[in-house]
């Protein structure tokens, strides 16, 4: 099934918490002077206009990065992710929404690489597009990233992190998301993984947590949901990341921002978090 497009989506509250994480990791890796890679299984497009086109028809960053754009308040690390989506916007109006692509182009260093992987035809040449012009760092590749990880893992510098970020359009992603790392860890044990999934009234979306940290590695758990479940069992109230081998530090730099999450982009008494880890 191909016809899911995240441009739709660009810049929800999904959103929010995907690159807010993504961005803490990648900066942690780039602590160590060691070169990184940066793997994307489900890249997408790379990059979205919010004015035109599918991300103005729902207009769904209203309620995510639309509610921080002029926040004066923000916590730190949140103040961060919004700064590095205002160098989309030189001119202070939000028009532009990077995808996880382009949020970690911005997060690397000239020593650090990219492997982008995208299934969809028309995301795929988006994408290439978008990367024309970096094919030294970046390789674009037009396949399933599910399958695509396992020729690049482990990677040359023996340190990545690898962000799998399925549409879930197909049930089946969810079983493929567990075989996948189960896989990957086999063969890089050490690297960092982040699963993004939505929460949605399906027992595939609420037990893939409880899956993934049977693993056998340390686990980060951390979820944001903005609303009440809806009374006819369907639409997305919340999304979650799970990260494996999170760096130790990860717990208490998500608390100091997540009840403000909750506050700002919580649209109504169903808004809340939750944060679990085992990091031994």
């Amino acid at each position: 099934m191909l016809s899911y497009r995240h441009a739709f989506h660009a810049g929800n509250h999904a959103d929010v918490l995907k690159h807010w994480v993504q961005i803490l990791l990648l900066t942690h890796l780039g602590h160590k002077d060691k070169p990184y890679w940066y793997i994307d299984t489900h890249a997408g497009a790379g990059a979205y206009a919010l004015d035109s086109g599918y991300a103005s028809k729902n207009a769904e960053f209203d309620t995510g990065i639309g509610r921080l754009w002029t926040r004066d308040d923000l916590p730190a690390t949140l103040a961060e992710y919004v700064a590095l989506v205002r160098q989309f916007n030189p001119d202070g109006a939000l028009r532009a929404y990077p995808g996880s692509p382009m949020v970690a182009q911005r997060c690397l260093r000239p020593s650090d690489r990219m492997r982008l992987f995208e299934l969809h035809s028309t995301d795929h040449g988006l994408l290439a597009g978008n990367f024309a012009d970096a094919h030294r760092q970046v390789r674009v590749e037009h396949t399933d990233g599910f399958e695509g990880i396992k020729a690049v893992l482990p990677p040359p510098p023996r340190r990545a992190l690898v962000l799998i970020d399925p549409p879930y359009e197909d049930k089946r992603d969810y079983a493929r998301v567990v075989t996948s790392l189960k896989e990957a860890l086999k063969r890089f044990a050490t690297g960092c993984y982040a699963v993004w999934y939505p929460q949605l009234q399906r027992l595939e979306s609420r037990d893939l947590p409880e899956k993934l940290k049977l693993l056998g590695v340390d686990w980060l758990h951390v979820s944001l949901s903005v609303q009440r479940p809806s009374d006819n069992g369907f639409g997305m109230h919340g999304s979650g990341m799970f990260v494996l081998n999170p760096p130790w530090t990860l717990p208490d730099t998500l608390n100091t921002a997540l009840p403000y999450l909750v506050e700002v982009l919580g649209q109504d008494r169903g808004a809340r978090y939750t944060l679990e880890w085992e990091i031994r």
